[in-house]
């Protein structure tokens, strides 16, 4: 068997990112062959991955990436907050964030594509981030915004880093004017939407099922006060009205002064805000319930030997 030495298992742990024992093991199981020991290695790591494959993971980080017109958006998720503080973590969301400029935002795609600096995939790289990091990891979902003319601005509140946070929003805006102008209009938009939480762009853009099952609890509540029918009609109609105020993004109150609405900042600016998407970590993520005196006194049994 050919000797082991040091240089061998640092060359393997760099190029693979594993533990420095792990490296060694698999140089030793294959006889000190070095592309054998990755994949020895990239088998390991399929096996970690599967084994937390079933965990939930909720936290993790938003990122977003910008090119000329265009802009796209990723959330990965971990298990854990402290994962999103991994410089190697947030150097992934940042890769897969600037491929969705390229690949576009269907996340199987974004699986098989190449990631860049390698010539393994994404998925491979996942794989051996969850190897080295030891929580399983998802990639979510994507979107990406384009525009003929304009910019597509991009926001993060309250960043870990440049293009990382746990609110990301990219906001799509079409009309003449200064590069700089549009995207500085882009952003405020961005915090806009970050704010106030809009479900869509236009009143058209509404969800039909979501806006006919607002409408029937409105008429329940206005048959309630004892009004005839005509009345109750007009109260409905009033009420909507407020209910696109708060969910339809031109609708809204700017809140930058707390008086205008959306539609007229951009009237003004002399643009049209065509498109926007805002991803908040974790959101629709059920979590599940955890005992915790449960877990302390299962952690405590097993610290004392216990089954």
């Amino acid at each position: 068997m050919a000797e082991i030495t040091a240089a061998m298992v640092r060359d393997l742990r760099e190029k693979t990112g594993a533990g420095m024992m792990d490296c060694k093991k698999a140089l030793s199981e294959t006889g000190g062959d070095m592309e054998a020991a990755v994949d020895w290695l990239r088998k390991k790591g399929l096996s970690a991955a599967a084994k937390k494959s079933g965990r939930v993971a909720a936290e993790g980080l938003i990122g977003v990436a910008s090119g000329p017109k265009v802009a796209g958006m990723v959330e990965v998720n971990a298990e854990t907050d402290f994962v999103a503080r991994n410089e190697l973590f947030q150097n992934f969301v940042a890769e897969v964030a600037g491929l969705v400029l390229s690949v576009g935002e269907d996340v199987e795609a974004l699986k098989r594509a190449t990631y860049p600096g390698t010539t393994h995939t994404v998925q491979d790289e996942l794989t051996r981030l969850i190897a080295t990091i030891g929580e399983n990891m998802t990639i979510r979902r994507a979107r990406r915004l384009q525009v003929p003319s304009g910019a597509v601005a991009t926001y993060v509140h309250n960043a870990v880093r440049p293009g990382l946070g746990r609110i990301g929003v990219l906001v799509a805006i079409e009309g003449p004017g200064e590069l700089e102008a549009l995207e500085t209009l882009g952003r405020q938009v961005g915090m806009h939407v970050a704010a106030a939480r809009p479900e869509a762009l236009d009143i058209g853009g509404i969800d039909p099922s979501a806006l006919a099952r607002e409408k029937a609890v409105l008429a329940e509540q206005a048959r309630a006060s004892g009004k005839p029918e005509n009345i109750i009609e007009k109260m409905v109609e009033g009420r909507i009205r407020k209910y696109y105020e708060e969910v339809v993004l031109l609708e809204q109150v700017w809140v930058h002064d707390g008086e205008s609405r959306v539609k007229e900042v951009a009237r003004k600016a002399g643009v049209n805000i065509v498109g926007f998407a805002r991803f908040q970590l974790g959101e629709g993520i059920e979590r599940p319930a955890s005992d915790f005196a449960a877990e302390v006194a299962a952690a405590a049994g097993s610290a004392a030997g216990g089954p």
